[in-house]
C-alpha cells in the first residue's frame, strides 16, 4: 500500500560524538508539495535533512524513522540509500561552487548523474543533459556543455546545480539555502527558477533558507526551528499573518519595513544554546520575553492548534498586524526592482 504521504519522519534524532543535536523530528511531505524550513543558523534545518538521506559523517549517531513511499531508511541497506538519493530525492546545496567538480566539464558531470539515476548513455545523455540545461535557463548550452566549472558565474553555477539534481527526476528536491552565495537580483531569478520547475515537474520541495521572504514565494508550508526542534508548523498564510511562538515573532520583528517610516529593528536578544548547554525547559526560553517560571522547567509539547498550525510554546503571542506577510514579500520584490 502506497502512503499518502511521499515522505514521513517520525521521532528523527541525531547525536554528535553523545551530544543530541536534533531532538524528535516529525514531519510529512505530500506529493508536489512545497515547504519550508526556517530558523537561525544552528537550529538543525540542515541536519534534518542530512540525517534522512544519510550524508552525515560516521561520528553521527541518527535514531527514529524516515520513510519514502513507506520504504525505511534508517538503518537500511546502503542499496536501499543509493536507490534514494538523486533518484527519489535530490538535494541541492547553498555554495554550488565547492559542489561541483572543478576539473571535470559541467557536462560530463551531468551525463555522469544521468548514467547513474537513468541509465542513460552517449547520444542519449548528451541531449537529455542539454535538455536540462535550457530548461535552467543556461544560455547557448550547447557550447558551454564543454566547458569548466570556474567558466560559470555563480547564479549559473547554482543552475547547473539544479540541472543535475534533476537528472534522476526527483519525486522531491531539497534545496539548502540555494540562493545565499547570490546577489540579491540573482536570488529573485533562482526562486521564479524553483517555482517554475515544480509547476512543470509535479516534485515536491523542501525550501531551507533564512529568509522568510524568500520561503513566502516557494512555498505553501513553513517549519520554524530552533535548537533542533520544530517549534511551530502552519500555513504560510498562518504564520505570516499571525505568528504565535515568540521566536516566530522574533523573526518577523527582525525584518525591516520597505514601504514605512524608518524604524529601529526589534532584534532577538542572544543566540542559539550550544547543545550541550540547552536549558531544562523550553530552550527559547533565555531569550524570550513572554518567558515564566514553567516555561524554565517544562519543555513544551508541539500540539495541534484550532487553525491547524502545530504549536510549541506555553505562552504563545496574540495577534499581530495583518501586513506581516506582506513586509516580508515586499522585500523579496524589491531586489528585481
Amino acid at each position: 500500500m502506497v502512503s499518502k504521504n511521499l515522505v514521513e519522519l517520525r521521532g528523527l534524532k541525531v547525536a554528535f560524538d553523545g551530544v543530541q543535536v536534533l531532538h524528535g523530528i516529525d514531519l510529512d511531505v505530500g506529493r508536489g508539495e512545497a515547504i519550508g524550513l526556517v530558523g537561525e543558523s544552528g537550529c538543525g534545518k540542515s541536519v534534518t535533512w542530512l540525517a534522512a538521506l544519510g550524508l552525515l559523517p560516521g561520528k553521527a549517531t541518527v535514531s527514529g524513522s524516515v520513510r519514502v513511499d513507506g520504504q525505511e531508511l534508517i538503518g537500511g541497506p546502503r542499496t536501499v540509500l543509493e536507490g534514494v538519493r538523486g533518484k527519489r530525492i535530490a538535494m541541492i546545496f547553498q555554495d554550488p561552487s565547492s559542489s561541483l567538480n572543478p576539473v571535470l566539464r559541467v557536462g560530463r558531470q551531468i551525463t555522469e548523474a544521468l548514467a547513474i539515476h537513468r541509465g542513460l548513455s552517449g547520444d542519449a545523455a548528451r541531449a537529455e543533459a542539454l535538455r536540462l540545461l535550457d530548461m535552467v535557463g543556461i544560455p547557448d548550452a550547447r557550447r558551454r556543455f564543454e566547458l569548466f566549472p570556474h567558466e560559470f558565474s555563480g547564479g549559473q553555477c547554482q543552475r547547473v546545480m539544479i540541472a543535475m539534481a534533476l537528472a534522476g527526476e526527483p519525486d522531491l528536491l531539497v534545496a539548502d539555502e540555494p540562493t545565499t552565495a547570490l546577489d540579491a537580483t540573482i536570488q529573485a531569478q533562482i526562486l521564479d527558477l524553483l517555482i517554475e520547475l515544480r509547476a512543470e515537474t509535479g516534485m515536491a520541495t523542501i525550501f531551507i533558507s533564512h529568509d522568510l521572504g524568500a520561503v513566502s514565494q516557494v512555498c505553501e508550508r513553513a517549519c520554524v526551528m530552533y535548537a533542533g526542534r520544530i517549534v511551530e508548523q502552519g500555513t504560510i498564510e498562518a504564520l505570516f499573518d499571525n505568528p504565535r511562538h515568540p521566536y516566530t515573532r522574533g523573526l518577523f520583528d527582525a525584518i525591516p519595513r520597505l514601504d514605512g517610516p524608518r524604524e529601529r529593528l526589534i532584534p532577538i536578544q542572544g543566540t542559539v544554546p550550544h547543545p550541550r548547554d540547552l536549558p531544562e525547559g523550553c530552550a527559547f526560553s533565555p531569550r524570550c520575553s513572554h518567558a515564566a517560571v514553567d516555561c524554565r522547567s517544562h519543555r513544551p509539547d508541539l500540539d495541534p492548534l484550532a487553525d491547524g498550525r502545530l504549536l510549541a510554546c506555553h505562552h504563545p503571542v496574540g495577534q499581530v498586524l495583518a501586513d506581516t506577510r506582506r513586509n516580508a514579500e515586499t522585500r523579496v520584490m524589491e531586489t528585481v526592482s
